[in-house]
């Protein structure tokens, strides 16, 4: 069945679309701050369907992120009352901002830094940080290196391969597909 394929062969098209950089730019905005889809999904393809502005592209998802990481740190800080019910006590992501804060106990500044680079959802430690009054000018330090070296390795390793990854993984997704398919339905049987 060639289901990722056809998905893949959108992508790579999506990624070239003249509005693609601004369709990256508001993924990325949304993302650190309530959307939950990283822009790591449109970076990838982008830079490797267009590797002369990977560059480009890295600098405008980190800009657009911590941007979006200022909102997510400015809803903690004055809007978390708007939100209280989703993150506090039986709340859909109560475990996930009780981890936030454990972090920030634990880590300090550096949860920011560590939130932004790693895939943990990265909005959970915004609003956490504003949530907590966290000095403004060492998480937005924090987070442009985390997110910068996150977008700026993705470009670059996508970059790097260019078109002959494009060709290489173009001829193998569906394997890839069903293979990451099947192993998070096992990881879902077995937990």
């Amino acid at each position: 069945m060639r289901f990722f394929s056809r998905l893949y062969d959108h992508v790579m098209s999506w990624s070239r679309h003249r509005h693609a950089a601004w369709y990256l730019g508001g993924l990325s905005f949304a993302e650190s701050s309530f959307f939950p889809i990283p822009p790591d999904v449109m970076l990838a393809p982008m830079s490797m369907a267009q590797p002369a502005k990977a560059w480009r592209f890295a600098l405008l998802t980190t800009l657009a992120s911590v941007a979006g990481g200022l909102l997510g740190y400015m809803i903690g800080m004055f809007a978390f009352e708007l939100i209280q019910s989703h993150v506090g006590d039986g709340g859909r992501y109560q475990d996930a901002f009780e981890h936030g804060k454990a972090w920030f106990d634990r880590w300090g500044v550096w949860a920011v830094f560590l939130a932004g680079f790693s895939p943990i959802p990265y909005k959970i430690f915004t609003i956490t940080a504003g949530v907590l009054s966290m000095a403004l000018l060492p998480f937005l330090v924090a987070s442009a290196i985390g997110r910068g070296a996150r977008f700026f390795l993705v470009a670059a390793l996508m970059a790097w391969g260019g078109e002959p990854m494009e060709r290489r993984l173009r001829q193998y997704v569906d394997t890839i597909g069903w293979i990451l398919v099947g192993l998070i339905a096992l990881v879902l049987i077995l937990r």
